[in-house]
């Protein structure tokens, strides 16, 4: 492209602001970023809701710009330029979007761009956190500013050089051209660098100007991905670290009280140590199979954990106890009243909890998909008695996370084992204890009026009550999450604000209350994709339309005539159309439309459910198969797609987390542990429940910047499956899991924990 102009040049478009960064001192050039001049939030509507003004994503954003400027682009001699990332790469493709805004401002091929991940960096705070659909939105302005400061730089030291002025150059695939002269950036790389940090500054794209953002891409590591060739923590090889296991409790979080035959199971074959720890017996071998055999063979005596006495009635009875009540009817109204049960829920990523620890005296390094990596550093090095300089943590790619990294459990296990056995250690949790002592999402209750007089809605009320969702990760600096971790306070204080900047009603509906209560219940949670959302927004949608058939009105009639985002209505209607909404279908076949407006973006998911018996009825491994969504559709604003395909993968993903928490996906508690101990028993979305025709629609850019995404479709997903479940049936489903309360979905084999049951399922562990 052509190259900026001088910042007093008139002709400059007014779009075109300035950002500042810095040329860091580096052997070759390299750019970091001041974030200044572009922190303000939405403007403020009428009557708004928090969320509206404020979102989880704008205080994200507006707390990590201070230590924009410590993440730097490097440009290097052989031509290719780099980045640390501060988020994880969970398989959300966030990799790929950093090197297309890298690519794009920078005039590189994106094939040479790499980006890895950042190990752990406590200075910078709230900068180094992954979750709540936060990372595009935070990183596009400063990686973009790096990348142009770092092609303006370059462009100077060749105008410098070839002595013309730099206004006059151009650039592109990396190359830097006047005239009939060419200089390669791998060229001028050492002569752009610097002796001392200087602030620079340098002007954006137009977006019109996009070649790379904005179209759809493959993702960078898809080859090594589909080839086996992707690197995962269970595939380093740091010397020593041998296959680490734990034994676990037959309660969540239950103690060791004592261990019988602790030296007869280390001088199994390939055993080399066995500790008891608080929470379990660690055994590590030379192999995996051989720590299986060791904890099988382990006699342990536990004692009970905090919630040993639960099951799922004993939750419900305390959930339902604790919603606050209703405020009464206006007069002379009617309302519609309901309540929704929705049950604990495991996040279950493909890839287990792995972690790999080697602590010695004095110091401690560990390897782990790590969404919080400040966070872990700030725990381990507690735990170990060491200062967090002291505690070197590497973040490595996951498969899968759903949540599930935001809380560091086995790098922390990881370290005090290692610590304990005095050797490194390779720990991998089974799939059982994934499910069963890993972090689920909570079981909560949402009780919801409406109230409403001709043609009218006066009122919607929802009381969410939740067992209490973990946030001791908190934004992942060390401030908000021992904040989180104070007694009594911490965690309610970080979970209110977390609801209150992620929920909003889109609807006109008059006054408007949402609030959250949770029980401090000592289940082992933790944020699942969309956190609130799904079950908060699928209660209002049913509601909504239960509303729409009081009033005698067509679902989506009703809603766009009280929507009052119309972002939302676009959505609405695009999916409307090309969804052919209330075109006819068999008996026992219906429609479900959910919206939802998050992240400062817009969702609409319709499905099309067939729940006829011979459905319903199909055979599946251990039952029925219940309900099947057969079509899908799914409309999304996200702003500016930065990677269109990407984005409709993203979308696809929410689909099926949708899918399964509406219909299949649920855990049933029982004396203080989850029943389920595999995918054979909980029952995530399958081949025969996946829709035969899905759909994705991304809409044009509607805004110079992108919205968050990576959530957004579980919820109107959700609440979509929902909706055609009631109009299918004509009933309106109240419990969730659907299969659960209607076709008795159980484990199998459905039995209480025993002193043995934590290992069972260790055979298909892996």
């Amino acid at each position: 492209m052509e190259h900026d102009r001088p910042p007093n040049d008139p002709g400059e478009g007014l779009r075109r602001r300035r950002f500042l960064g810095y040329l860091v001192t580096a052997p070759t050039l390299a750019v970091a970023v001041q974030l200044a001049g572009d922190s303000a939030v939405a403007e403020i509507p009428t009557l708004p809701q928090p969320e509206e003004i404020l979102d989880v994503g704008d205080l994200v954003r507006l707390a990590s710009a201070p230590t924009s400027g410590l993440v730097a682009v490097q440009v290097h001699e052989d031509g290719t330029a780099s980045f640390a990332l501060p988020r994880a790469e969970v398989g959300q493709g966030i990799t790929t979007t950093v090197a297309m805004l890298i690519a794009e401002e920078l005039d590189l091929p994106l094939e040479k761009v790499a980006v890895t991940l950042s190990d752990a960096r406590p200075e910078l705070l709230f900068n180094q956190f992954t979750g709540g659909s936060t990372s595009v939105r935070s990183l596009y302005t400063p990686v973009r500013t790096a990348a142009a400061i770092a092609r303006r730089r370059l462009v100077d030291t060749a105008a410098r050089q070839w002595r013309v002025h730099a206004s006059k150059l151009t650039t592109e695939a990396g190359v830097v051209s006047y005239g009939g002269k060419r200089a390669t950036y791998g060229s001028l790389a050492k002569a752009a660098a610097v002796t001392r940090t200087t602030r620079v500054s340098a002007s954006l794209k137009d977006p019109s100007e996009f070649t790379v953002v904005g179209k759809p891409t493959g993702r960078v590591d898809a080859l090594a991905a589909v080839t086996g060739r992707k690197t995962f923590g269970m595939d380093l090889n740091v010397p020593d670290a041998l296959p680490t296991m734990m034994r676990r409790p037959p309660t969540i979080d239950g103690t060791v009280a004592s261990v019988g035959n602790a030296a007869a199971v280390r001088a199994m074959p390939g055993i080399t140590d066995v500790a008891a720890m608080k929470h379990g017996v660690a055994v590590r071998g030379r192999t995996f199979g051989q720590c299986i055999d060791a904890l099988r063979a382990l006699e342990v005596t536990w004692r009970p954990g905090p919630v040993a006495g639960e099951s799922d009635g004993t939750v419900l009875a305390k959930l339902r106890k604790s919603v606050p009540s209703l405020t009464g009817p206006p007069l002379f109204s009617r309302s519609v009243d309901a309540e929704f049960t929705f049950m604990f829920a495991s996040n279950s990523p493909l890839e287990p909890d792995v972690a790999i620890a080697d602590v010695r005296s004095g110091s401690a390094e560990i390897w782990s998909s790590l969404k919080a990596p400040g966070d872990a550093q700030t725990e381990i090095a507690k735990r170990l008695g060491l200062p967090v300089t002291a505690v070197k943590v590497h973040v490595v790619e996951g498969g899968g996370s759903f949540g599930r990294r935001l809380h560091p459990d086995a790098a922390v296990e990881a370290a005090e084992i290692s610590r304990k056995m005095g050797k490194p250690v390779k720990l991998s949790w089974s799939r059982t204890d994934s499910v069963r002592q890993g972090r689920v999402h909570p079981m909560c209750v949402s009780r919801v009026r409406a109230t409403y007089r001709g043609g009218n809605v006066l009122s919607y009320e929802q009381r969410h009550v939740s067992t209490e969702t973990s946030f001791s990760h908190g934004f992942g600096d060390m401030v908000s999450s021992n904040a989180a971790k104070l007694p009594i306070v911490g965690n309610q204080a970080v979970a209110q604000v977390f609801f209150t900047l992620s929920q909003s009603s889109p609807y006109s509906f008059g006054t408007t209350k949402q609030t959250l209560t949770e029980i401090p219940l000592k289940f082992r949670t933790g944020s699942m994709r969309n956190v609130y959302s799904p079950n908060v927004v699928c209660a209002r949608e049913l509601v909504v339309d239960r509303l729409a058939a009081a009033m005698d009105k067509d679902p989506v009639a009703f809603r766009r005539e009280f929507l009052d985002d119309a972002r939302l209505r676009t959505v609405l209607d695009k999916a409307a159309s090309e969804g052919g909404w209330g075109r006819s279908l068999p008996g026992g076949v219906a429609q479900g439309i959910g919206l939802a407006a998050e992240y400062r973006a817009a969702c609409a998911v319709l499905v099309e459910l067939d729940c006829r018996p011979e459905t319903v009825n199909r055979p599946i491994e251990h039952g029925v198969a219940g309900p099947r969504v057969t079509r899908a559709l799914i409309v999304v604003d996200a702003g500016l797609p930065v990677n269109p395909r990407g984005l409709e993968a993203q979308m696809i993903g929410g689909l099926s987390d949708g899918i399964a928490m509406g219909l299949t996906a649920g855990l049933h508690i029982k004396d203080g542990i989850p029943l389920e101990g595999s995918w054979d028993n909980y029952f995530y979305t399958r081949q025969w429940n996946t829709p035969p025709q899905t759909r994705v629609i991304v809409l044009p850019p509607t805004s110079d910047d992108p919205s968050g995404a990576g959530e957004l479709a579980v919820a109107p997903a959700l609440a979509a499956v929902a909706c055609a479940y009631a109009r299918a049936t004509g009933t309106m489903p109240t419990r969730f899991p659907i299969n659960h309360a209607t076709l008795g979905f159980e484990p199998f084999p459905l039995q209480p924990s025993t002193p043995q049951s934590p290992i069972d399922g260790l055979d298909r562990a892996f």
